[in-house]
């Protein structure tokens, strides 16, 4: 053999590809080559997985505070609407108790002082009728028996400088009366305002269980 031939000689592996003039490196060596990583490639990995799994879980906890704030949104208004409830069958119970008393006491109250009502009524009724020549007053016999003296006093107070008369009506009971004059009249009735008072508490009543 050759002497230069042996120095000329090259050990070939099977990691090598003969192609023409050129030594590749076949896919094979490269990818055995590509196991190795350096220590960037692996801080990179490392720091690149890091970020994903905060990204997870950033996501995770927007998800989950999401859903909470959902469930706290239908916990109040679900509260809101009991409350709203619960408020109006206090206020139902409240006016059915103030009704019942006001039956109770109200009769009580006018039939010890009813001449207060009337008179009441009668001051009103000189405003109405201030420029009449006359105002005429009928009533229970004991209201017209204590409002009777103090007449005068009352009609120049109001201002009223027409003819005052009072006469005792023994249908009427209470702080019941009537009140004449020539362009009009106005009646107390304890009868009409009970039954307005309880037409007024029967429609609130029936709003209420039209809402509820």
């Amino acid at each position: 053999m050759n002497p230069s031939s042996k120095t000329q000689a090259r050990k070939f592996t099977f990691d090598t590809e003969f192609q023409g003039q050129e030594d590749r490196r076949s896919d094979a060596a490269r990818s055995r080559q590509k196991q190795t990583l350096t220590m960037e490639e692996l801080e990179r990995l490392q720091a690149e997985a890091h970020a994903a799994g905060a990204d997870n879980a950033r996501a995770r906890a927007a998800d989950a505070l999401d859903r909470t704030i959902a469930a706290l949104t239908i916990a109040i208004r679900a509260a809101l609407d009991t409350s709203h409830a619960e408020i109006e069958a206090l206020r139902d119970e409240a006016a059915r108790l103030a009704l019942a008393m006001a039956r109770k006491i109200a009769p009580a109250a006018l039939a010890a002082l009813p001449a207060g009502d009337v008179e009441n009524a009668l001051r009103q009724a000189m405003h109405q009728a201030i420029g009449e020549p006359r105002i005429t007053l009928r009533a229970a016999p004991a209201v017209v028996e204590a409002l009777e003296p103090r007449l005068t006093d009352i009609a120049h107070e109001e201002g009223y400088e027409g003819r005052l008369m009072i006469a005792a009506d023994p249908a009427m009971t209470g702080a019941d009366c009537r009140i004449e004059w020539r362009g009009g009249g106005a009646e107390r009735s304890e009868a009409v305002i009970e039954e307005a008072l309880t037409a007024l508490i029967a429609r609130r009543f029936s709003a209420s269980q039209v809402k509820g």
